[in-house]
């Protein structure tokens, strides 16, 4: 018995180790984080969207957890368990909370009143202006260069993050995850008292 014409037997790709990719990434290995991305973003993106429900923050969510898979790496401990679970326990994690998070939100909003009108002296309000400009330059400087670039792009000339990756002739996750890295840099720089 022979194959019928035109068919032709395709061998699926081994799957990656990704107990092994999630001890290259807690060495730095960037190569590796998009390996492991490859491997278990879906199953990430599938687990946020059952949990929020809307795409576009299933796509936020699954952002987070890579973030925190990046941050936390060098912390995973394989005799506790799978890097696959840990992964999806962390995706589980971030879901509910962006949940409870537009829940709040929600919350706050319906009861929330609006204030009366605050007037401020236009000099102290320039002053406080520059001041923050100022602040903003030099964070900005403390980021890499894609970061800079995706960030100012997006913020500052109002491109969306797929506009942003096509521009750059980078992929959609690599921007999203330079934005957000980008962007937690920035905060952190503001924050920190001058």
């Amino acid at each position: 018995m022979g194959s019928e014409p035109g068919l032709r037997l395709v061998h699926a790709r081994e799957p990656a180790d990704v107990d092994v990719l999630v001890g290259q990434v807690a060495l730095g290995d960037s190569a590796a984080f998009e390996q492991l991305y490859d491997e278990v973003g879906s199953m990430v993106y599938g687990v946020a969207r059952r949990v929020v429900r809307d795409p576009a923050r299933a796509e936020d969510v699954t952002q987070e957890v890579f973030l925190d898979v990046w941050r936390k790496a060098p912390g995973f401990d394989l005799e506790r368990g799978s890097a696959k679970t840990w992964i999806m326990t962390i995706a589980h994690r971030r879901a509910v909370d962006a949940v409870r998070r537009n829940e709040a939100q929600k919350k706050y909003d319906e009861h929330a009143g609006v204030p009366d009108e605050v007037h401020h002296d236009a000099a102290d309000d320039r002053l406080i202006a520059a001041e923050e400009h100022g602040a903003v330059r030099d964070c900005l400087e403390t980021l890499t260069a894609l970061q800079l670039e995706s960030v100012r792009l997006a913020y500052f000339n109002g491109y969306t993050y797929p506009e942003v990756a096509t521009l750059l002739d980078k992929p959609l996750p690599t921007i999203k995850t330079r934005m957000r890295d980008g962007l937690i840099r920035l905060r952190d720089c503001l924050e920190t008292p001058r």
